[in-house]
């Protein structure tokens, strides 16, 4: 557990190797309790990215401020890595639901395998899952599907950037996946079974990374439980992605307390970046072309940040 000084300056990002079992909520409710000394008010925290139960992997936490910003997540592609079986599927389409169908599986030749998972490479409609917590009508979609309600869910467009076929044990096979956000892994191997006239029933799940983060950050519960502190990634490098912008102390000023600026120095560029003044992050901005100058709109302010420039 943090001091209470450790805490009041606490702002980054923790890739969890959530445990199987666990909800992401659970999870977050863990770090929580972790990260909020004794007898002071609970640190703020959500995650970037529901894994379900049966999955284990990177979840990524974010802490204090951090949690302004869990959208670059939310929308960032991810790998995942999972193992099916071809001899059964289920109503939810993984093994914690009931079996609606059993298949008998052929001997299934590599290359065939190879061919069906190439036409699912690319951009695609995929059918959500309609155990799922897709609202429909105000209503989580999986609480309309276990009172029973037929559920019509529309199909999504989504984008497997490569897919990746690591081992053959018939009647299950393992992929390696890398897609787009929105991407339901249950939905991918319903489709690949059907494509191969057989089941696709989700047995093992496992998230490996979230936009671009390698499997070597994650970090398990036991480790964080010895040293906290030491696995809080920093704020401004959740948000390497974004082009940077640094301003002088006067700007600075202006910018955290919401006005426009006008950037005479900067020639080219649009779009969100992530702003400093010297060393301290701001928050981010929209920067677009003025008339004169390009202008930077503030976007999301840091609270801390407002307070540093006062």
């Amino acid at each position: 557990m943090l001091r209470l000084a450790e805490q009041q300056l606490l702002s980054g990002v923790v890739f969890l190797d959530k445990p199987l079992g666990w909800t992401s909520r659970k999870a977050v409710n863990e770090l929580v309790r972790l990260f909020t000394p004794a007898g002071s008010r609970r640190i703020k925290a959500g995650h970037a990215g529901t894994l379900d139960p049966l999955a284990s992997g990177m979840l990524p936490v974010l802490l204090g401020e951090a949690t302004r910003f869990a959208d670059y997540g939310l929308q960032a592609e991810k790998r995942y890595f999972f193992e099916m079986d071809l001899s059964l599927q289920t109503d939810t389409l993984d093994m914690e639901g009931e079996v609606v169908r059993h298949f008998d599986v052929p001997g299934l030749s590599l290359s065939h395998i190879e061919r069906v998972l190439q036409t699912f490479r690319g951009v695609q409609k995929q059918v959500p899952p309609v155990f799922s917590a897709i609202r429909v009508d105000g209503r989580r979609s999986h609480t309309l599907a276990r009172a029973g309600e037929k559920v019509d869910l529309p199909a999504r467009e989504v984008h497997i950037h490569e897919i990746r076929l690591e081992d053959v044990r018939l009647p299950r096979i393992t992929l390696n996946v890398h897609c787009s956000k929105g991407t339901y892994i249950r939905s991918l191997a319903r489709d690949i079974g059907l494509a191969l006239g057989l089941g696709g029933c989700v047995m093992a799940l496992r998230r490996l990374s979230t936009g671009g983060w390698p499997e070597t950050m994650m970090v398990g519960m036991e480790q964080l439980r010895h040293d906290p502190a030491r696995y809080v990634v920093p704020l401004a490098q959740w948000l390497r992605a974004l082009p940077s912008c640094r301003l002088p102390a006067e700007m600075a000023r202006r910018f955290v307390l919401g006005q426009r600026l006008q950037l005479p120095d900067v020639l080219s560029g649009s779009g969100e970046v992530v702003v400093f003044s010297g060393d301290t992050l701001l928050g981010t901005g929209d920067l677009c072309a003025g008339q004169y100058a390009m202008v930077l709109h503030p976007k999301k302010v840091l609270p801390s940040a407002r307070k540093q420039c006062e």
